[in-house]
């Protein structure tokens, strides 16, 4: 194995996160709401099943969000004008985070829910 080189590939994937970060208030918000549903996962206990579902779907939408900042900026590389292919290419990109953050929040509140319920019944 190659731990120099497996560093300068860690080091180009900090630098990705990094640019998106300082780049797509999209990214930072649904970085901040990760972040809180993760604190979620101890205040409520939640079961391990339960806990592993949250973080995937956190991590999904976060993947999407970078996959589609990417997208967006070899679009702009290969077309800098808006043509009607790139402008749908952006617009699908877009919908796949739009729906992954829709499907997450759903099966968030159908996890989260009854735990919420359970702590509002105690008192």
């Amino acid at each position: 194995m190659n731990y120099k080189q497996f560093f300068h590939s860690m080091t180009y994937a900090t630098r990705g996160i990094i640019y998106v970060w300082q780049h797509e208030q999209n990214f930072r918000i649904q970085c901040l709401v990760g972040i809180f549903v993760f604190a979620l996962i101890f205040v409520f206990q939640l079961r391990r099943s339960e806990m592993i579902v949250v973080l995937l779907l956190i991590l999904l939408v976060l993947l999407l969000e970078l996959l589609n900042s990417a997208v967006e900026k070899l679009a702009d590389v290969l077309k800098p004008r808006l043509s009607e292919q790139i402008e749908i290419t952006k617009d699908i990109m877009a919908a796949t985070v739009l729906l992954s953050s829709v499907g997450s929040f759903i099966i968030g509140l159908i996890i989260f829910l009854p735990h919420i319920v359970e702590v509002f019944s105690q008192h």
